[in-house]
C-alpha cells in the first residue's frame, strides 16, 4: 500500500500534533494511553477544535481515521500515525516493521479500517483487556519486589544444602568432592574450567564447602536489604554453579537449574527492566508449557486417561500431612483436577503474550496450580519460586492498587528508574537474542524436534552455565510408593530400622512439613526406588559410612539405632507403601506396608572396601 496518506500541509507545528475524533470513547482511551507514553513529544487535538486549521485535509479524513501531522508539514493517517506515535513513546518496532516488512502496510491498514467502524465494540474490547484507564507499564516496583523476594529463595537454597553439605559431599560424607574433583581433573584436564565452572578447584577442602554455602546465605541476606544487589546476584549465581556441579548426584534436580536461570535473569532485570521482565515470563512460560507437553509426549496412560492424579498424592516423593486427605478425594474429581491441570500448563502459558489482564488470568491460574502443589506436597523452594515468577506477570498499576500508601511509598523510594547506558543496552539485547534462541533449541529438542548442528553447538556452549535449560516435571506418573527401608544388626538375626527425617517409614508417623528445605538424601532415596542398586554407586557409599558410624552422615537421618558402636550387617529391605484407612488414621496409622524383596543384602563393611 505505501504510504498514501502523506501529503505536504501548511501551517507545519512545532512539533508533531495527533488529530483524533474528541466524540469517540475508543479514541479517547487510546489518546490519553499516548499522552501517558509520549509525555511532552507529541501534542494531541480533537478534529472538532482544529480542523479549520489543516484545510488540506478533508473533514471525512478526520472522521475516518487519525490524523499525524509532522513538523516537516507532512502528515500520516490511520495505521501509520498510530505507529508514528508509538515510535515516540519508544516502541519503534511497530513503525520499522510498516516501512521495511513487506506486506505489514496493507494488513495493518486494513485491520484499522474494520476497527475504525466498529470502535464502540472495540472500546469495550479494550476495557476488557487492559481496563479502564491503560497506562505505560511500569515495573520499578514490580522489580524491586521480585529481587527482594528471590534473594528469600536462594537463603532457602544455600542454606538448606549447607546444613548438608558435609554429611553429602564432604571428606567423610557420602560422594567426597575431592574425590570427585580428582577424578574429573584426571579425565579432563584443564577443560574442568570450562566444562565444571566452579570455585572447588581452588580447593575441595570441608572448609571451603561451608564457606561457599554460608557465604551464599550472607550474599542473600544482601541482596534481601538492598545492599551491593548486582554484586550479590552475580556471586549468588557463580556460587550456587559450582554447588549444582559438587553435589554430584545430590543436585541433580530439576529446581537446582531452573533457580541458577531465574538467578541469572534477575541479574539482567536489575540492569534493564523490561528485557529482565519480559525474559522472566519466558522462563515460566518455557516451565509450564514444558512440564505439560512432556506429560503427553511421553504417553503415558495415567495422563492421557486423566488418572494420574488418583495417585500422585500417594506415590510423589515426600507427601504432606494433607496430601493423606487429597488422595481420599472421589476419582471424578481427581480426574477432572487432572484436566485442569493440563489447562493451567498447556493453555494459560500462552496467555501470558496476551494483553494484561489476560495475563493476570496467567499469574492466577498458575498460582491455584502451585499453591495446590505446595500444600500436599514437600518441594522445597520450588513452588515458592513458581509462584514469586507470577510477579513479573503484573505490573505497577496492578501492584499499587493492593500494596498500603505506606508500604507503597517505602518501596518507591527505594526503587530507582534504572536508565542503562547505550553499551549495557546493546549487551543485554545481544544477551537477550541468545537466551531466547537457546531456549528455542533446547525446547526443538526436548519435544522431538532435529535443530541445526550449529544451533545446537550454540546450545552446547553455553550449556555449563545453565542460563537456559529444559524442564518437565512428572513426565511418567508412578502408580506405587515403593519404599527402601536400611537395616542394621549385629549378629544377623535382630535387625533394627534406621529412620530418615522426612521420607515415609515409620508406619505411625506423620507426614513432616520441610519447606523451604530440601533434603536431598530423602529425595534420592526415592529415586532409588525406582532404580537397581547395583547402578547406584552413591548408595553403596551411603552404606559404607553407615557401617562405619560417619557423624556428617548420620546426621542426616533422624534416629540410629546403634549410637555406641557401628553395627557389624547392613542391608536393606523393599515395602510396598500405602496410605491407612480413615479408621486406622483415627487410631494413629498414617501408613500401611507390605514386604516385597531385599533391596540390599546383607552385608558388612569388608563387603564395600572397594566403593571407598
Amino acid at each position: 500500500m505505501g504510504n498514501p496518506h502523506i501529503e505536504s500541509i501548511a501551517p507545519a507545528p512545532s512539533k508533531p500534533v495527533l488529530v483524533y475524533d474528541g466524540d469517540c470513547g475508543f479514541c479517547n482511551y487510546w489518546v490519553r494511553y499516548w499522552r501517558r507514553l509520549t509525555r511532552d513529544q507529541v501534542d494531541y487535538a480533537p478534529y472538532q477544535e482544529v480542523a479549520p486549521r489543516y484545510p488540506q485535509i478533508p473533514l471525512e479524513a478526520f472522521k475516518r481515521g487519525v490524523q499525524y501531522i509532522a513538523p516537516s508539514g507532512r502528515v500520516a493517517s490511520n495505521a501509520e500515525a498510530s505507529f508514528r506515535v508509538l515510535a515516540h513513546g519508544g516502541k519503534r518496532l511497530w513503525l520499522a516493521l510498516y516501512r521495511n516488512l513487506p506486506g505489514f502496510d496493507d494488513f495493518t491498514e486494513i485491520a484499522y479500517t474494520v476497527i475504525s467502524r466498529r470502535r464502540e465494540f472495540f472500546y469495550g474490547i479494550s476495557r476488557a483487556l487492559w481496563g479502564p484507564e491503560l497506562e505505560p507499564p511500569r515495573y520499578e516496583l514490580i522489580s524491586w519486589l521480585f529481587l527482594r523476594l528471590f534473594a528469600l529463595v536462594y537463603l532457602a537454597a544455600f542454606a538448606s544444602f549447607g546444613v548438608q553439605a558435609l554429611g553429602l559431599i564432604g571428606s567423610h560424607g557420602i560422594l567426597p568432592l575431592a574425590d570427585f574433583v580428582n577424578g574429573e581433573t584426571a579425565r579432563i584436564g584443564a577443560a574442568r574450567y570450562f566444562v565444571l565452572p566452579m570455585v572447588f578447584w581452588l580447593s575441595s577442602s570441608d572448609l571451603m564447602i561451608e564457606a561457599v554455602c554460608w557465604a551464599g546465605v550472607g550474599l542473600s541476606l544482601l541482596l534481601f536489604v538492598n545492599v551491593l544487589p548486582r554484586l550479590s546476584l552475580f556471586l549468588l549465581f557463580a556460587l550456587y554453579l559450582s554447588l549444582l556441579y559438587a553435589g554430584q548426584d545430590f543436585m541433580n534436580f530439576q529446581w537446582d537449574v531452573f533457580l541458577l536461570e531465574a538467578g541469572f535473569l534477575a541479574l539482567v532485570l536489575s540492569y534493564s527492566r523490561k528485557p529482565g521482565i519480559w525474559l522472566l515470563r519466558w522462563l515460566l512460560f518455557r516451565f509450564m508449557f514444558m512440564s505439560g507437553v512432556v506429560k503427553l509426549s511421553s504417553g503415558d496412560p495415567n495422563w492421557w486417561g486423566l488418572t494420574a492424579l488418583s495417585y500422585h498424592f500417594l506415590t510423589q516423593p515426600l507427601p504432606t500431612p494433607l496430601a493423606w486427605y487429597a488422595a481420599q478425594l472421589p476419582a471424578s474429581f481427581l480426574k477432572f483436577a487432572t484436566a485442569a491441570t493440563f489447562f493451567i500448563e498447556l493453555v494459560l502459558p500462552f496467555f501470558i503474550f496476551f494483553p494484561r489482564r489476560i495475563r493476570f488470568v496467567a499469574a492466577f491460574g498458575t498460582l491455584l496450580l502451585e499453591m495446590l502443589i505446595f500444600v500436599t506436597g514437600n518441594y522445597n523452594w520450588f513452588n515458592l519460586q513458581t509462584m514469586l515468577l507470577c510477579l513479573v506477570l503484573f505490573d505497577d498499576q496492578a501492584l499499587e492498587k493492593i500494596l498500603p500508601q505506606r508500604v507503597k511509598g517505602f518501596v518507591s523510594r527505594r526503587a530507582p528508574a534504572i536508565r542503562p547506558k547505550r553499551v549495557t543496552r546493546y549487551a543485554v539485547g545481544a544477551l537477550t537474542c541468545l537466551i531466547v534462541f537457546a531456549s528455542l533449541v533446547e525446547m526443538d529438542w526436548r519435544f522431538g524436534g532435529r535443530p541445526p548442528a550449529l544451533a545446537l553447538a550454540i546450545d552446547e556452549l553455553i550449556e555449563p552455565i545453565h542460563i537456559v535449560s529444559g524442564y518437565g516435571l512428572f513426565a511418567i506418573m508412578t502408580t506405587e510408593r515403593d519404599e527402601i527401608v536400611i537395616e542394621g544388626s549385629n549378629d544377623g538375626t535382630d535387625w533394627k530400622e534406621y529412620g530418615f527425617r522426612y521420607k515415609p517409614g515409620d508406619l505411625t508417623k506423620v507426614p513432616p512439613w520441610n519447606i523451604p528445605h530440601q533434603p536431598r538424601l530423602d529425595w534420592q532415596m526415592w529415586f532409588a526406588a525406582l532404580e537397581q542398586p547395583e547402578g547406584l554407586s552413591w548408595f553403596q557409599k551411603f552404606l559404607r559410612r553407615l557401617l562405619e558410624n560417619q557423624p556428617d552422615v548420620l546426621a542426616l537421618l533422624a534416629s540410629n539405632p546403634f549410637p555406641d558402636a557401628p553395627p557389624r550387617y547392613i542391608r536393606a529391605q523393599f515395602y510396598d507403601y500405602t496410605y491407612a484407612s480413615a479408621d486406622e488414621r483415627a487410631k494413629g496409622t498414617w501408613w500401611k506396608r507390605r514386604a516385597l524383596r531385599l533391596y540390599w543384602p546383607a552385608s558388612q563393611l569388608r563387603d564395600t572396601a572397594n566403593e571407598h
